[in-house]
């Protein structure tokens, strides 16, 4: 595996090569990912010097589509590891309705076509993790069981255990053969918006600021997000043993005009490479033009659900190409997309 990892320089060269700007996070998640596959690789030498150096499982907060699902997807893709991405919220503290975070480890290890030592050096990426903040200042005493619970309930997986599982997602079964599973080496990525927490930052900038001299921009969310300090996520409802278990944290940057522009065009997988491939199979050339760009752009924006609104507004307009242009006898038909094009051709499905 070792003669597999490259630097973090050129880890940083290859999520260049998918994912537009923050930089910042790159080179976070860059030395990260890096450092924790080389304490796997030299984990014997580490033993015999007594030395167990902890795993750096890592939090990413950020809008909605600023590409946190994708850095953990094209990790995994470089260091060729099992990856599974879940969703928070379908889960519940164990013993109660819904899924156990127990069913996290089965996914894996189904991915991992049930190679236990695959599996126990994989990826897991937990999405909408700020969904589950505590629902009040102090601990519970009723049960919180798809909030704090699930973050108590987390704890053990986050840790070096030893965990039973069952072979089959779903609930287990009394009389089921378990599986036991080392989370030692299993990364965990966890992101999520949490939406709330600049007016947190706010407040506790605001309470700081002492005199006239003192004034920060606290108008800009990329700046907000900067001043971040643990004791804000300890207000927004995560547990302290939780962001504990999180040592490296990393705040991704709001997109801009010009990153949704590069997005479509410039990544190795960009949707408008993707959307040309497909046509040439149809002998169809589509020839975009700036103009075009600027609309897809611009109707993206207003949707307010970041890079995704790219594909929901190619995805109605590709698919009308597709509709009107593609023929049966397939002769090469070159076409040219702008901004006239993109209207007539929405009005035109109207």
């Amino acid at each position: 595996m070792y003669n597999k990892l490259i630097n973090p320089r050129n880890i940083k060269k290859i999520l260049d090569e998918y994912i537009v700007g923050q930089n910042k996070t790159k080179r976070i998640l860059s030395v990260t990912i890096y450092n924790h596959y080389k304490k796997i690789y030299y984990n014997n030498i580490l033993n015999n010097k007594n030395i167990d150096i902890e795993k750096t499982n890592i939090l990413m907060i950020g809008d909605t589509g600023t590409g946190k699902t994708l850095f953990a997807k094209t990790i995994s893709k470089i260091l060729e590891l099992p990856f599974v991405t879940v969703d928070a919220t379908v889960f519940t503290e164990s013993g109660y309705v819904g899924e156990d975070v127990e069913s996290i480890l089965t996914r894996l290890l189904q991915v991992a076509n049930y190679d236990i030592k695959l599996a126990e050096i994989g990826i897991i990426y937990i999405d909408e993790f700020d969904k589950l903040s505590r629902k009040s200042k102090n601990p519970s005493i009723t049960r919180d069981v798809s909030g704090e619970g699930v973050q108590q309930a987390l704890l053990k997986l986050f840790e070096d255990n030893y965990i039973y599982i069952s072979p089959n997602v779903g609930r287990k079964h009394p009389e089921e053969n378990m599986i036991q599973i080392n989370t030692k080496n299993i990364l965990f990525i966890v992101g999520g918006t949490f939406e709330g927490i600049e007016q947190i930052i706010k407040n506790r900038l605001k309470k700081n600021q002492i005199g006239f001299n003192k004034i920060i921009n606290i108008k800009n969310k990329n700046n907000i997000l900067k001043k971040l300090i643990i004791k804000d996520l300890q207000k927004f409802g995560i547990i302290p043993e939780i962001i504990g278990r999180l040592p490296v944290i990393t705040c991704l940057d709001k997109l801009t005009i010009n990153d949704y522009k590069n997005i479509l065009i410039k990544p190795k997988n960009s949707l408008l490479k993707q959307y040309k491939e497909l046509l040439k199979l149809d002998n169809i050339y589509i020839i975009i033009k700036r103009s075009f760009i600027k609309i897809i752009v611009k109707e993206t924006v207003k949707l307010n659900i970041g890079a995704r609104g790219l594909k929901n507004i190619c995805e109605s307009f590709f698919i009308n190409i597709s509709y009107y242009y593609i023929k049966e006898n397939k002769k090469k038909k070159y076409i040219v997309v702008n901004k006239r094009k993109y209207y007539k051709i929405i009005k035109k499905n109207k």
